[in-house]
């Protein structure tokens, strides 16, 4: 743990094992806190707001800066460490440290733009009226196993920029690169206690959150978790922006250039073999596309190349967790026992003998599913994909909006802008795609979220600035 500018040993002596995914062979062992531990983070990150919020902006900037050319420096090792602990490809390993290093940036630029204030002069005869964005203190920040870099840039960069402080909580199925990543943070320099890092899980996370000296939580996970703290910071009259799961389809238009379209999708539903939340779960094809749709979509999932995601030629590494192979096991199980066709079985993959004991599952396709099965409902967050005919656009906006509780993210391919407008205005959901098949927001924008996708006042990113900060309003009358 990393606690006031001191890396440190839990004394709890509780432990629990990490492994890499694609060998199950123990890697690390990550410590779960005490309460006085998390208290002891907490305290550190109190004392140290009150002198880093008087920092001059362009002075704690430069920290932010320096954070940033720190990422690029270790940009390799950190994508290598992230395969290790996650089991992704090295390329996505790239992507993800690439994004958040693109956060960092953003952050710099929100804390001179975006949170520089407002002002009116002569608002009233001789009055003057100010608008003052105050650091609002420490918050906790809960990342979650499946994008733990990328997660912690859409959040930390930006309160250390507005002058908050932090203690971080991340999962610990997905550990080491936390570690890793905090130990960039302290070859920036920042000062003890602005960012802290303990380990635990359910039961420190609360501890955490109810924490009278945090004033807020940023959070992304599982809806579950995130409905639980939610009403833990409503319970402490704390600031919240959260995270939660998701259920995305893809729409394919029969004006759509097929090839283009199916290659694209390989990597939504399967990219971070399918543990993201903006990966696809369903394709819904309209008209008479389908056939051709599936066929070549089939074709390209059976051919992917499962294994070690340090090599090279793997295009799809291991589930993260013996827990999460298990769950996406029943997750197939579960649409076999509903009444899904199942053309592609990614069950009991073949590959060498060394990675036998990883948590592969390869890619599944499921055919004739129908949108009142679980399996339409419910987040795989594993290699799957149903597949669903319909008739018309306005029945695939219809199985979008009203087929599961989130509202994350949809796409559509089509070459048509009428279809793409429509779909647009007529999905519930905070991030659209038009022949984009993952609509992943660039840096300077919020990451959208709509229903049980989200919950809180502002979403992650650029948003957080209304997070972190708190509003003073300065009326000043020239007498």
């Amino acid at each position: 743990m990393y606690i006031n500018g001191e890396w440190v040993d839990s004394e709890s002596g509780r432990f629990r094992e990490v492994t890499n995914p694609a060998t199950g062979e123990p890697i690390a062992e990550v410590p779960i806190a005490l309460e006085d531990e998390v208290n002891r983070a907490v305290e550190a990150a109190e004392r140290a707001f009150k002198e880093w919020r008087e920092i001059p902006l362009r002075d704690r900037i430069q920290y932010v800066y320096r954070l940033k050319y720190k990422f690029e420096e270790h940009l390799e090792e950190l994508s290598r460490i992230l395969v290790q602990d996650h089991g992704r490809t090295y390329n996505e390993a790239v992507g993800s440290v690439r994004r958040s290093i693109e956060n960092i940036e953003s952050a710099c630029a929100a804390a001179y733009t975006v949170a520089k204030g407002e002002h009116v002069d002569q608002i009233a005869r001789g009055i003057d009226q100010t608008l003052i964005l105050e650091p609002l203190g420490p918050f906790a920040i809960i990342t979650p196993y499946n994008i733990p870099v990328h997660a912690w840039s859409s959040f930390v960069p930006y309160a250390l920029a507005l002058g908050c402080t932090v203690v971080v909580s991340p999962a610990t199925a997905c550990p080491v690169i936390a570690n890793w990543v905090f130990k960039v943070t302290e070859e920036a320099g920042f000062p003890p206690g602005v960012a802290n890092l303990i380990y635990g899980g359910r039961e420190v996370n609360s501890t955490l959150v109810a924490h009278p000296k945090i004033q807020g939580l940023g959070f992304i996970g599982s809806t579950k978790v995130g409905k639980e703290l939610y009403k833990l910071t409503a319970e402490h009259g704390k600031r919240a922006s959260i995270n939660g799961g998701a259920k995305n389809q893809v729409v394919v238009m029969p004006d759509a250039d097929l090839e283009v379209t199916v290659s694209r999708l390989l990597r939504a539903f399967y990219g971070m073999t399918g543990q993201r939340c903006l990966g696809s779960d369903i394709l819904i094809t309209v008209g008479d596309v389908y056939e051709t749709v599936k066929k070549r979509f089939v074709e390209l999932s059976a051919g992917m190349r499962l294994g070690y995601g340090l090599d090279e030629e793997v295009e799809l590494g291991p589930l993260t967790t013996i827990q999460a192979n298990q769950r996406v096991l029943r997750f197939i199980e579960k649409g076999v026992e509903e009444g899904a066709k199942l053309v592609l079985d990614g069950r009991n993959p073949k590959l060498e003998e060394k990675y036998a004991k990883g948590y592969f599952v390869g890619p599944t396709v499921f055919d004739d599913a129908t949108p009142d099965m679980w399996i339409a409902k419910e987040e795989s967050f594993g290699p799957i994909a149903g597949i669903m005919r319909v008739e018309s656009l306005d029945e695939a906006i219809d199985i979008v909006n009203n087929s599961s509780s989130y509202g994350h993210s949809a796409s559509i391919f089509t070459s048509n802008i009428n279809h793409a407008r429509d779909f647009r205005r007529g999905v519930n959901v905070g991030n659209v795609g038009v022949n984009v098949a993952i609509a992943q927001p660039y840096a300077f924008f919020p990451l959208g979220s709509r229903k049980e996708s989200f919950f809180g006042g502002v979403h992650s990113r650029i948003d957080t600035v209304r997070l972190f900060t708190d509003v003073k309003i300065v009326v000043t009358w020239r007498y």
